[in-house]
């Protein structure tokens, strides 16, 4: 359904259906309403009502409560089943000593009464106050759909800033997901090759979540990015890592420092052939290195957070995946995802299934994605979830 379909142009006169079986108050009220202006259409009982509803658009109804074929109840209740008509308010016609059912009506989604005989006065209060108020809810129900038309077009931008697909390699078996807590999210991995064939491996985090981390969020990306590109190399895979998390940080510490915008990073440069590899981890969550053994290894930080301080010191380890061995990024929406009890999903729960032997690295991620979910059951996720897998078989 169109936003128009739902919204009336601010200037154009009220539309009201008279629904009443009574010919004299029909007439009645629509010489009164349209003496105010208001455009009035007719509606005998309850089924005409539906009918006339069905093919027109109203922004209110004034609706008799006893009537053949289809009482107001049946009307009410009819309206309340429909996404898009229970949208429409509706005032009840009613005499003086209908209170108990004006009552019930009002529980059925009847915003509000009208006692017969009509005054002119009370009619004129409470239609223009119920169209008042119908007015402020369609501007508002049609700014949250622009809101929500902008988020879902970030959502796709930053869709477009992940990889469409990881890389092929000989001997290699690499596998990622990435699941936002909200529209976007601050979460990112990059895979891609560098120049002289080393590939760059790269999982970060922003601080905070919603529209502004994701707008952080392809800043990091862009910078880790273009200075892997640069930089990377497989003959000096340590100082090159060192060079391009210091550099991002830099940039961010120098020209972004009033934001205090920072984000946890992993980056590595990984040489296919060999299984070598350097990485420097920016205050991430320590990646975890499943060797052959079944022995989980756990790839500590060697700085702080980037972005946070201006010319810190990043220190790159060295190491390999031999045969056998898988390495799993995440971030910290995976161990810190919640139940309905307020606990924590926890490391100890992702080492379990890390220790297991995949069968695949999609399979690991899977079960991972399926235990996280199971551990949350009902609750929303509080956080973006990113995992990313590589293993050498």
């Amino acid at each position: 359904m169109s936003p128009s379909r739902l919204t009336p142009a601010a200037d154009a006169p009220g539309r009201v259906l008279v629904v009443d079986d009574t010919d004299t108050n029909r007439d009645l009220l629509a010489r009164r309403l349209r003496s105010l202006g208001y455009e009035v259409t007719l509606a005998a009982n309850g089924v005409e009502a539906i009918e006339r509803l069905v093919e027109a658009t109203f922004d209110l109804v004034l609706l008799d409560v006893m009537m053949p074929e289809m009482d107001g109840f049946a009307v009410l209740e009819r309206l309340r089943a429909d996404p898009v008509l229970s949208r429409v308010p509706v005032v009840m016609i009613s005499a003086v000593d209908e209170v108990a059912s004006v009552a019930r009506c009002i529980e059925l989604g009847a915003v509000d009464y009208l006692p017969k005989p009509f005054n002119p006065v009370v009619l004129k209060a409470r239609v223009s106050a119920t169209l008042a108020r119908k007015r402020l809810d369609d501007r508002e129900r049609l700014h949250a759909h622009s809101l929500e038309r902008e988020l879902e077009i970030g959502r796709e931008i930053q869709r477009d800033f992940l990889p469409g697909s990881l890389p092929r390699l000989p001997g290699w078996d690499l596998a990622s997901t990435f699941q936002p807590a909200r529209q976007v999210g601050g979460d990112f991995y990059d895979v891609f090759p560098t120049a002289d064939g080393a590939l760059a491996v790269v999982i970060a985090d922003v601080c905070d979540k919603g529209v502004g981390a994701a707008l952080y969020m392809a800043i990091f990306r862009t910078l880790l990015r273009s200075h892997a590109e640069l930089h990377g190399s497989i003959a000096l895979a340590a100082p090159a890592a060192r060079s391009v998390v210091a550099l991002t940080n830099d940039y961010i510490a120098h020209t972004h420092g009033a934001s205090n915008m920072f984000a946890t990073v992993f980056f590595a440069l990984l040489d296919p052939a060999t299984g070598s590899m350097a990485w420097v981890n920016g205050g991430h969550e320590p990646p975890m290195l499943r060797r052959r053994s079944g022995v989980v290894e756990r790839l500590a930080p060697t700085g702080p957070a980037v972005g946070m301080l201006p010319d810190a010191v990043f220190r790159a380890e060295t190491g390999s995946l031999q045969p056998g061995d898988l390495l799993l990024l995440f971030t910290d929406g995976v161990t810190e995802e919640r139940d309905a009890a307020e606990g924590f999903f926890g490391e100890a729960r992702l080492t379990e299934l890390v220790s297991e032997t995949p069968e695949s690295a999609q399979d690991l991620l899977g079960r991972i994605e399926a235990s996280v979910r199971a551990f949350r059951d009902e609750t929303e996720p509080l956080d973006d979830v990113t995992l990313v897998a590589l293993r050498r078989v």
